[in-house]
């Protein structure tokens, strides 16, 4: 990508939204930035991943933070290894420099500290610099920021305190009000100069950090953090599939879905939702994948988050939660124009939602924590909530999996199924293992008098007999042996009705053409891959997971949906249960499928 600098004297308003392959994530466990390839900020919310953005270009606000050549460039960038440190690399007319980006990790829940070090390699570089945080995506600019020692400013931003320390030059105010700051940097080659800076819903009294301390202590805890993930194919990518999980997974043990809100899953069409909360089921996905790849410390996290919403809300659990535990508000827009093709909402709608196969994936997590000895008391005690609540509602219509209108959907049932053998099996405390193992037999049973189409595969509900990539999932999770009947037929159909080119679909819409309706899910073509994995095809499973594993940006993230003829990434970015599907992917295709 070619691009010349936005100048100091164009601001943000020149920063357009870019295809969303040109991002980078950023993040800490309690928030995250969307860094563009013109070193533009283009995404944060602060101090949260659910509050308001202070940095919101993606989406049509004012707010950014940006750091890039003066000179025309050529674009680059990269992880480095195990870790959510980015580096931007821009190849100029006058030689090459970088920029190393991070948020400080692990992340204090009230204090982001984003960290900035730019790097000439190759000749003097000179840098643009523009700083424009506005709190409440766009609400409050910066006022009352000024000089307070050397190379040291301070303002506020809303309810929000700002420090920006590392400043070689005085920055200079670009607007009437002082809300835009700017400034020219010249580093030397083989010099570096650092840029740090704070945003905190406290006072910022303590001294400005030191960026060597600061550099070195997040390099150290992400090295501890991410396992090294030996026993896995791809494991570069395999490790950066969990530093997303883990960079979105805060204190409390919660993972966000997603970093972003309303990025269309389709231009113009309304797809596109609020993802900067906690799914119970994507929770779920990330902790029985990352127990695949042999790991705990994520597993726990699960657990934990999981755990305390079946304690506190039993059978009304919801779909969703904020980090920190709550209801989900209601959507709402912003009056902001949305990234293109898309919308300004925040909030979501969920939590009006019962789904009932956010039980069975409880279980089927706590029944994985189990085998790995990782289960308390108080752990085994959700799982009872979990399943008294199957039990009690699984006849009620639920909005399933695609968070649908409300049907007896079969995905939802043969999924608890599937989680009632999980815990079964890993020791169910109290006598429940033979209660348990016959309510799963009761629920394949009813599905099957209900679901069973006529040619022998599952179909989505009594009153649709369609087929749907969700249903993969069951007999993968152990709700039906691999050589039932009813799991080659289903999968036999799904790949004959729902994929093109290795790549998966969830379900038609309507008469359309797949592609025509949405854009490829990644999630399925992962679950494909291990679909014929457990059925002993294991070119074919390479074949879907090689497929799937390169639908991706040059950082390697994933969203929800993949445009294949345009080759982009469609929905919010990035979405976690696909890092979380690949992931598993990765672990459990090194060995064949148990049983087989």
């Amino acid at each position: 990508m070619t691009r010349t600098s936005p100048g100091t004297e164009h601001g943000a308003g020149a920063l357009a939204p870019q295809p969303l392959r040109q991002y980078a994530l950023l993040a800490d466990g309690e928030r995250g930035v969307l860094v563009g390839p013109r070193g533009e900020y283009a995404w944060m919310c602060a101090p949260h991943w659910d509050s308001g953005a202070v940095f919101s270009t993606l989406v049509g606000g004012t707010g950014v933070y940006v750091v890039t050549p003066v000179a025309r460039f050529v674009w680059g960038g990269y992880y480095e290894e195990g870790t959510l440190i980015w580096r931007s690399r821009w190849v100029t007319d006058d030689g090459i420099v970088e920029c190393r980006e991070a948020l400080a990790f692990p992340g204090d829940p009230h204090r982001a500290v984003l960290l900035r070090r730019i790097i000439a390699l190759r000749n003097t570089a000179r840098m643009s610099v523009v700083l424009e945080p506005c709190a409440a995506f766009g609400r409050y600019p910066l006022r009352d920021f000024s000089r307070k020692a050397d190379g040291v400013w301070a303002g506020r931003a809303g309810g929000l305190s700002v420090r920006w320390s590392g400043c070689a030059a005085d920055p200079r105010p670009t607007d009437p009000q002082g809300h835009r700051l700017a400034m020219e940097l010249t580093v030397g080659a083989g010099d570096c100069q650092d840029l740090v800076l704070e945003i905190s819903d406290r006072s910022l009294t303590e001294e400005p950090p030191d960026p060597d301390v600061m550099w070195r202590s997040t390099e150290e805890a992400w090295h501890k953090a991410v396992p090294p993930l030996d026993n896995t194919v791809a494991r570069t990518d395999a490790r950066r599939a969990y530093t997303v999980l883990r960079g979105l997974t805060g204190a409390s043990g919660g993972m966000v879905a997603s970093a972003t809100t309303s990025l269309p899953e389709r231009a113009k069409e309304g797809r596109n939702y609020d993802y900067r909360y906690v799914w119970i089921r994507d929770q779920c996905y990330a902790g029985q994948a990352v127990a695949a790849a042999g790991d705990t410390a994520l597993l726990d996290d699960a657990v934990r988050f999981v755990t305390a919403r079946l304690h506190d809300d039993g059978p009304r659990m919801a779909p969703a939660y904020t980090m920190d535990g709550r209801r989900i508000p209601d959507e709402r827009e912003l009056d902001l124009p949305g990234y293109p093709g898309g919308f300004d909402r925040v909030g979501n709608k969920v939590s009006r939602q019962f789904q009932l196969d956010a039980f069975g994936e409880a279980l089927l997590l706590l029944g994985t924590a189990a085998r790995h000895g990782r289960l308390g008391a108080e752990d085994w005690q959700a799982a009872v909530i979990a399943a008294d609540t199957i039990a009690r509602r699984r006849d009620e219509p639920d909005a399933g999996v695609w968070e649908l209108r409300p049907r007896w959907w079969a995905h939802s049932r043969l999924v608890c199924a599937a989680g009632l053998r999980r815990v079964a099996a890993a020791g169910a405390p109290g006598g429940r293992a033979a209660e348990w193992s016959a309510l799963a037999d009761r629920l394949v049973a009813d599905t099957a008098a209900r679901c069973l189409h006529p040619s022998g595969h599952w179909q989505r509900s009594p009153e649709d007999a369609g087929l749907d990539g969700a249903l993969l999932l069951p007999p993968l999770r152990g709700a039906l042996p691999a050589d039932d009947p009813r799991t080659r037929a289903t999968l036999r159909a799904y790949v004959a009705d729902l994929t093109e080119d290795h790549f998966a679909y969830r379900f038609r819409h309507g008469n359309q053409p797949l592609e025509a309706a949405e854009g490829a899910f990644l999630l399925c073509g992962f679950v494909t891959a291990l679909a014929e994995h457990q059925q002993g095809r294991e070119t074919a499973a390479f074949r879907w997971f090689e497929r799937n594993r390169a639908a991706c940006g040059p950082a390697g993230l994933y969203s929800e949906e993949y445009d294949v003829a345009q080759r982009q990434l469609r929905g919010n970015l990035p979405q976690a249960f696909v890092h979380a599907l690949m992931l598993e992917c990765a672990a459990r295709l090194v060995d064949p499928w148990p049983g087989t």
